[in-house]
């Protein structure tokens, strides 16, 4: 089931419909007050989310799930009219998965909720397990920390971060990183990747410079020495 937030009938009306003739159960609501009363009787699979909306805006939403045990892992993804990059960070540093400025097309949609649900849902992950100085990740157990202190990451800064230690010494360029940890191709979309490195990246704090800039390429993680 995913459930919308969109306080603009005709989006809702639309993304909806689209959803619904793709395969999936959704449902939408104009507001959070009715968004809470549902999730309260279903939790849905994922939560399309728009920013400005009247009264409890999304960001406020997002941070109430985040904070809840029983939604802290819930794939989320924004939808929203602010698409400024400092938009995006907020957004995603606030715990989004994704982020969709409008207007957007429904196929770009469709194909953005269908690889947030298979990068939620069980999947064999390689018993992995990095060391990078004072950063340590574990896969299996879905962990990461700095100098012994557990870091908080949404589910595609983990699995960016996994990614390029998986890879590491290698140069992976942004069209690669978008479509092994996103599993979509979109023309001019790369500014996801950039997004996302830039706030892991501030997570992680003095180890955040693990993660390179090549220039003209891409990112990677430099072997350890």
């Amino acid at each position: 089931m995913i459930y919308l937030v969109e306080d603009e009938a005709s989006i809702r009306e639309l993304v909806i419909y689209t959803l619904q003739n793709t395969g999936f159960e959704a449902k939408g609501f104009a507001d959070g007050k009715d968004f809470w009363l549902a999730v309260r009787e279903k939790a849905p699979d994922l939560v399309l989310l728009d920013i400005m909306l009247p009264g409890e805006d999304g960001l406020g939403i997002l941070k109430k799930l985040r904070s809840s045990a029983s939604t802290a892992k819930l794939p989320v993804m924004m939808l929203t009219a602010k698409g400024t990059e400092y938009d995006k960070v907020l957004g995603l540093d606030s715990g989004a998965d994704d982020y969709l400025p409008k207007p957007f097309g429904m196929m770009e949609l469709v194909a953005r909720v269908k690889s947030l649900l298979r990068r939620a849902g069980p999947a064999a992950c390689d018993a992995e397990e990095y060391r990078r100085g004072k950063l340590f990740v574990s896969v299996p157990r879905h962990v990461v920390t700095v100098n012994g202190a557990e870091i908080v990451l949404t589910r595609k800064e983990f699995d960016l971060l996994a990614f390029l230690l998986k890879n590491a010494g290698l140069v992976m360029t942004r069209d690669r990183i978008l479509s092994a940890v996103w599993e979509y191709d979109f023309e001019g979309e790369t500014r996801t990747v950039d997004t996302h490195v830039l706030t892991l990246r501030g997570k992680l704090g003095d180890c955040g410079k693990l993660i390179q800039t090549v220039r003209g390429f891409g990112y990677k993680v430099g072997e350890s020495k």
